[in-house]
């Protein structure tokens, strides 16, 4: 039989265990790694999310040439030719360094002091930062920081003062990309030149000429050590207000020092022991703040942008300006009370236009505002000047002989300041007597429009009226304006810019203006200007001109006297061939003065100042001085002729030589 016919087979049933069929147990240890694994994954989300919020808003670092400049308060520092401080307004910021100027004990100092690893870490160091932790936590309060140089730079100079986590991370992280941009030398520097040292100063050079009275190369151990310690507390630890506060905080500094084996342990005993010599606080002249006060609104008008730490070079010369303001000062005091003038006013300019003294009254502190610039009076014959050259353009000469009678222009009636009429003389005589009559007659024939602009070719702004009595000095002006026209004759026919800013840079001497030696425009013939000079001479040189009290030994002066009606004000504005200037007296509420006329107190003040500012100077002579004005024979036999009949008319009336003023009003001299 085959197997075709065997019964078929049943299917077999396997029997599961009932254990097997339930669900799996997952072991103690796997639970555990799942556990962990989700922990983790969730501490690695929050800190994701911490670190973003931290650095949410966190500023950029600026460019290393922005970290120079960065978070300054606005400072100018006025130096002279020589970069000797003037004055300081703001903050002090001192001079650029670099830790390759500095002798090693310099920076030493404040590694030691602020930072020991700074060398080793890279902008932030975890192991301070964790004592740091460990003490605050001891301490249960903020003792220690742990920042680090790069951490403080970073702190003052991109980031607020705030004491949160937030700004303590970004702090840490910007250390870092800072370390990245700079070597650690320049990074020392940067701190050096910026950090605050209390009292208003900003950066070594600062305070070590500040408190020391010499630049941070020439620092001892024990001067670097003191400085050092005053970043810690800057204001609590000013040298001058606490120095043993300070000196406590040195003493650690160089315990410091020596244990970092910076210095030796004699040297550190030395330093402990070493006398501390600070020297008095630097006093600036209150009286420059004058000239301060142009200068720093000629400033914001030179540059689109002032560096926050600038540094003005002027061109005031010291000397001459401290004698001038104390001459000026001294003088009014005595002088002025007997004559009811209160105020005084003086400028001094270089042959090319620098300003090298201004006074802009008795007293800054009392008042500030400047009689130089912000003053507008009637200059009287002061302006006379401009009438004559327009005469000279108009083919006038010194010689022309015109007459000094009372005279009629309208409904105006000009008189001399004397009441008297002297007859028949010259223009240079007439000039240099400062008559009134021929002054009008003149500028009345040469027209008072073009007199006006005249004056303003010459450099005066003011808003000029052509009224006939502008030939008399009835349009107002200011005394920078005046000095500047006057200025015309002494050139040559140039006119001249004044100016009070010579050159500015920064803290590192970055050059951001430097006046330019530009060429003078010509405003006026160069042979009239000679003869110009010559007539203006002849008011001080004549014995009977007025300006006969301006006299500089040695040099020759020319110039020429004003004063405004019942003597208001009285001025003097001359030149020699190294300076030109005038001088102000007056009251600032117009009120008029006892007889005061600019041939006597500003006459006189001016040649006591110029003495001052030629001192030392080899005399040199005044253009145009080999143009003395000598009558020829013809213009002598018309003065003479005339003269005669004058007189002759005079004597046929029975009047005197003094004319009736009538109700003329006094009229300006």
């Amino acid at each position: 039989m085959t197997d075709s016919h065997q019964p078929p087979r049943m299917p077999r049933v396997i029997r599961v265990p009932a254990q097997a069929l339930s669900p799996r147990r997952l072991s103690p240890l796997r639970i555990l790694l799942i556990a962990i694994g989700a922990i983790a994954l969730c501490g690695g989300a929050w800190g994701l999310w911490k670190w973003q919020s931290l650095h949410s808003g966190m500023p950029r670092l600026p460019e290393v040439s922005e970290l120079w400049q960065a978070q300054r308060e606005a400072a100018i520092e006025f130096v002279d030719a020589q970069g000797n401080t003037l004055a300081v307004r703001g903050p002090r910021y001192g001079r650029a360094i670099t830790v390759a100027e500095l002798p090693k004990h310099v920076p030493q100092a404040f590694i030691a002091a602020e930072d020991k690893r700074f060398y080793e870490h890279d902008g932030a160091d975890e192991a301070a930062i964790a004592r740091a932790a460990i003490s605050n936590a001891a301490a249960g309060e903020t003792v220690s920081g742990a920042s680090t140089i790069t951490q403080q730079l970073v702190k003052n100079l991109v980031l607020d003062s705030r004491q949160t986590m937030q700004r303590k991370a970004q702090e840490i992280t910007l250390a870092r990309q800072l370390e990245k941009k700079m070597s650690k030398d320049e990074i020392l520097s940067l701190y050096l030149n910026r950090i605050y040292f209390g009292a208003g100063l900003y950066g070594i050079d600062a305070a070590s000429r500040f408190y020391f009275g010499k630049p941070p190369a020439e620092l001892q151990i024990h001067e670097a050590a003191l400085l050092a310690a005053l970043p810690k507390a800057p204001s609590k630890l000013n040298l001058r207000d606490n120095l043993e506060g300070a000196k406590s905080r040195q003493l650690y500094v160089l315990k410091e020092m020596e244990s970092e084996r910076y210095i030796s342990r004699q040297e550190a005993a030395a330093a402990r022991e070493a006398p501390i010599n600070i020297i008095p606080a630097p006093r600036y002249d209150p009286q420059l703040g004058y000239a301060l006060d142009i200068a720093a609104e000629r400033l914001k008008t030179l540059l689109p942008r002032v560096p926050g730490d600038a540094v003005v070079q002027l061109t005031i010369d010291p000397k001459v300006q401290q004698k001038t303001q104390a001459l000026l000062s001294d003088r009014m005091a005595k002088d002025g009370k007997a004559v009811s003038a209160s105020q005084v006013s003086a400028l001094i300019l270089d042959r090319t236009g620098a300003v090298v003294a201004l006074t802009g009254g008795v007293d800054y502190a009392a008042s500030p505002f400047n009689r130089v610039t912000q003053s507008k009076r009637q200059p009287g014959s002061s302006f006379k000047p401009f009438v004559y050259a327009l005469a000279l353009e108009d083919g006038y000469s010194p010689y022309d002989v015109f007459n000094d009678r009372p005279i009629s222009i309208g409904k105006w009636q000009p008189v001399n300041y004397s009441g008297e009429y002297h007859g028949p003389m010259t223009l240079s005589e007439a000039l240099a007597r400062s008559t009134n009559t021929v002054a009008a007659e003149l500028g009345n024939e040469t027209n008072p429009e073009r007199v006006a602009a005249l004056a303003k070719r010459f450099g005066i702004a003011s808003e000029m009226k052509p009224y006939p009595s502008i030939a008399l000095g009835s349009q107002e002006v200011s005394l920078w304006e005046l000095v500047r026209a006057y200025g015309v004759f002494q050139s040559g026919g140039y006119r001249m810019e004044p100016y009070l800013i010579a050159r500015v840079t920064d803290s590192r001497g970055q050059v951001y203006f430097e006046h330019p030696a530009s060429e003078r425009e010509r405003v006026y013939p160069e042979d009239l200007a000679a003869e110009m000079n010559a007539m203006m001479m002849r008011v001080i040189s004549a014995s009977f001109g007025t300006g006969g009290r301006a006299r500089v030994p040695n040099w020759t002066v020319a110039g020429k006297t004003g004063t405004s009606q019942e003597s208001r004000d009285a001025w003097f504005v001359g030149f020699t061939a190294a300076y030109v200037g005038g001088v102000w007296v007056g009251n600032d509420d117009d009120s008029p003065m006892r007889r005061v006329t600019g041939g006597a107190l500003p006459a006189e003040l001016w040649a006591e100042i110029m003495k001052v500012a030629h001192e030392g100077k080899k005399p040199e002579a005044l253009f145009g001085a080999n143009r003395a004005v000598v009558l020829d024979p013809a213009a002598e036999q018309r003065i003479t002729f005339y003269r005669g009949m004058a007189q002759a008319f005079a004597a046929a009336s029975g009047s005197s030589r003094t004319a009736s003023r009538g109700g003329n009003v006094q009229q300006a001299e």
